[in-house]
């Protein structure tokens, strides 16, 4: 990037899921949790759904969006289909394109390609002055999970760019033993923690297990299974040595398909993350990094086109780090901390290769042998390790040292052994040099490097492992105040400061206090509140005041915020109108997997409820967004306005979060809950199926809030 080795980081948004209103500050708050760059698909279907009449306005205006990327300084992927996938119906393609084109969709064939090339035609009108050698579009992604015609790909990209489109990167997804034309895609990689894609009453299939070891295997051949032929057999490709292994989709979250809800928690997502950078992974991409919502009704992938999964209509939440209402995520700390170690010691790392140790687990079902990898120049190095993984949790290894080869010879790490715990995402530096500091070795992580009038490097404290450092010979310390022998490894306690050679300040800080972590245009803040920068001024989005730091360089003081807004959380008002009846063990199937109950199987079985909302949404202010926080359970809930379906859920055992600022406020909202039980035909977390075992049956909706949030700002 501008001449400096880096390791880019990229999310996903879809931009036609985000209301317009939200795009700025949502690329804005992408920005500040550490991201280069946003991918998003241009889903031909929702700006084509009827031949002829082709629609980029409002929240469908790509180049609005592009012009707010542009603004806000974050680099563009664009992903053109045209088919995409993304959970949407027919994969993108309208359904005239299916009606016309059948099987020959998605070939060289000439009427295909001949809509193909209106398309692109279309799209190139709204992108084409973002492309070029300073255009904020740096990469194109064709088509997507296309496995056995490379010739395709590259007529299409020689059709994107007869169409005018160009970029720095053309992509393609390589996952899946994928053949791609040589020379010309980027080939991408994929790793989920889990998915919803997996069959009716399936278990933790070895595909996701292996994202949890360190490995130089990049494809993947559990993304996109479900909608292969059954009885294929994919042929798992080594990666094609013209290019670095990289990403586009690791997880960030998950959606949830009606037959199987998967939860996406933090330390999944992270573990991920970590893995992936200590097998080498040159670039990360997640997706996805912000939700949504679908633009229509009937856009979503469905039983009813002939997808083996039912998703909801309108929710695309994804349990990402920022969900369908832009409300942080479980996976928005630790990724903003895997981010931040990217921002500050990429231009190191993206000159560095990956090496495993001789005894690396070879089984994924191996839950014994610690799971670590070095990432290094041969002079020095970054030990990454992980014991964290859900469904089995990997066991505690006692007694752990680590014997690494350098150029300059061997050196352990650490002085003595230690047990590592479970739950361990670890990156280790060994004789790494920061501020002309070397450190010899750290048995706490990375994080990043903050600016000031010495440099603070941030490390992270393990819970079970001792914070334990050892410096170059010769060096001298402070630790908060009192001088400090450095001959010899020391111990450091989290909140404590290690001031080396008058050179660089050390900070340790606990995990609590590293979740709390913003890195914002090289300020270090710590912030229970989404954050990001506009000009010179801090802006935060909260219900109540934020509570906000600045490092200092010594300490971390206070920052106030300030709102004209009034916003808050009030209690809504739930009447149950209606009782709910038995459900079904069914409502319907489809490849063997579960249907979701349409509105006349909903209105037979769901209970009612009527919310009441507070009379007060004509305080409101520019900017305030109002959500709806909905704590319930059952099988699917509705939300409908005036009777007309705006939001609906599959229960997984999560809160529901919705977007009601859009709504006329003298709407009456009604929730339309049907019931679930134990003899539901559905797979969810244990945590969800264990309350459903208690219960038997459960159809209630427990708490619902208005929670009005607001723009809070700080100068500087």
């Amino acid at each position: 990037m501008d001449g400096t080795p880096t390791v880019p980081v990229t999310g996903e948004v879809h931009f036609s899921r985000v209301p317009r209103d939200r795009w700025e500050e949502t690329l804005r708050l992408l920005v500040s949790s550490g991201l280069t760059s946003v991918s998003t698909y241009v889903f031909w279907g929702h700006h084509e759904p009827v031949k002829g009449e082709v629609s980029f306005e409002g929240d469908l205006d790509v180049a609005a969006f592009l012009d707010v990327a542009d603004r806000v300084g974050i680099d563009v992927i664009l992903r053109i289909g045209p088919w995409c996938h993304g959970e949407v119906r027919n994969g993108g393609h309208p359904d005239w394109v299916v009606a016309e084109h059948g099987d020959r969709a998605r070939t060289d064939d000439a009427g295909y390609l001949s809509s193909v090339a209106g398309w692109y035609a279309r799209i190139a009108e709204q992108v084409a002055r973002f492309c070029g050698p300073t255009g904020r579009i740096v990469g194109i992604q064709l088509e997507n999970e296309l496995y056995d015609q490379p010739d395709h790909i590259a007529t299409l990209k020689r059709l994107a760019r007869a169409a005018g489109m160009s970029a720095p990167l053309w992509t393609a997804t390589g996952w899946g033993g994928a053949l791609l034309p040589p020379h010309e895609v980027f080939p991408l990689y994929s790793g989920y923690a889990d998915g919803f894609w997996a069959g009716q009453g399936s278990r933790w299939d070895d595909s996701f297990r292996d994202h949890f070891r360190f490995s130089h295997q990049w494809d993947d051949p559990g993304v996109g299974g479900d909608f292969r032929e059954d009885g294929l057999e994919v042929v798992v490709r080594e990666v094609d040595p013209e290019f670095p292994p990289s990403t586009c989709e690791l997880g960030g979250g998950m959606a949830t398909a009606y037959h199987r809800r998967p939860i996406a928690r933090g330390a999944d997502i992270a573990a991920i993350a970590n893995v992936k950078i200590g097998n080498g992974s040159a670039w990360q991409g997640f997706y996805m990094y912000a939700g949504g919502i679908n633009p229509r009704d009937h856009a979503q992938e469905s039983h009813a086109t002939g997808y083996p999964n039912d998703l909801p209509r309108f929710d695309y939440g994804f349990q990402a780090a920022f969900g369908a209402t832009g409300r942080p995520g479980p996976s928005l700390a630790p990724l903003r901390e895997h981010n931040a170690f990217l921002a500050s010691f990429g231009p190191w790392l993206a000159d560095t290769f990956s090496t495993l140790p001789a005894d690396a687990p070879v089984a994924v079902h191996d839950l014994d042998t610690l799971r670590w990898a070095v990432r290094g120049d041969g002079r020095s190095g970054v030990v990454f390790v992980n014991t964290h993984q859900p469904h089995e949790p990997l066991h505690p290894v006692p007694d752990v040292q680590f014997r690494l080869a350098l150029d300059d010879g061997e050196i352990i790490v650490p002085d003595r052994p230690i047990d590592v715990p479970t739950g361990v995402i670890a990156r280790w530096p060994v004789r790494l040099e920061v501020a002309d500091v070397r450190i010899e070795w750290a048995t706490a992580s990375l994080v990043a490097v903050a600016a000031g009038d010495l440099p603070t490097l941030v490390l992270r404290a393990h819970d079970g492992i001792i914070p334990r450092i050892a410096l170059a010979a010769g060096a001298t310390g402070v630790v908060d105040g009192t001088a400090v022998d450095l001959d010899v490894p020391i111990d450091l306690v989290p909140g404590s400061l290690l001031e080396v050679d008058g050179a660089l300040r050390v900070l340790v800080m606990d995990e609590d206090a590293i979740e709390r972590l913003w890195f914002v245009d090289g300020d270090l803040l710590s912030s229970d509140a989404p954050l990001w920068r506009e000009g010179e001024d801090l802006v935060a989005r909260s219900a109540s005041a934020p509570s906000l730091e600045r490092w200092t360089g010594l300490t971390f003081e206070p920052v106030a915020l300030q709102t004209a807004s009034s916003p808050g959380i009030t209690a809504v008002a739930v009447e149950q109108r209606r009782e709910g009846s038995p459900p079904r063990t069914r409502y319907g199937s489809f490849m063997g997997r579960s249907s979701a109950p349409d509105d006349a199987q909903i209105a037979e079985v769901a209970a009612l409820f009527r919310l009441d909302l507070p009379g007060d949404a004509e305080e409101l202010m520019a900017g305030d967004r109002v959500e709806l926080e909905i704590e319930w359970e059952g099988d699917v809930a509705q939300l409908r306005a005036d009777d007309e379906l705006i939001a609906d859920k599959f229960w997984d055992g999560l809160s529901w979060c919705v977007d009601i600022t859009r709504i006329d406020p003298d709407a009456e909202l009604t929730l339309h809950v049907a019931p679930i039980s134990v003899e539901s035909a559905v797979d969810l977390d244990a945590t969800a199926a264990a309350r459903v075992a208690a219960a038997g049956q459960l159809c209630a909706v427990r708490r619902v809030r208005r929670v009005v949030t607001a723009r809070w700002t700080a100068a500087g």
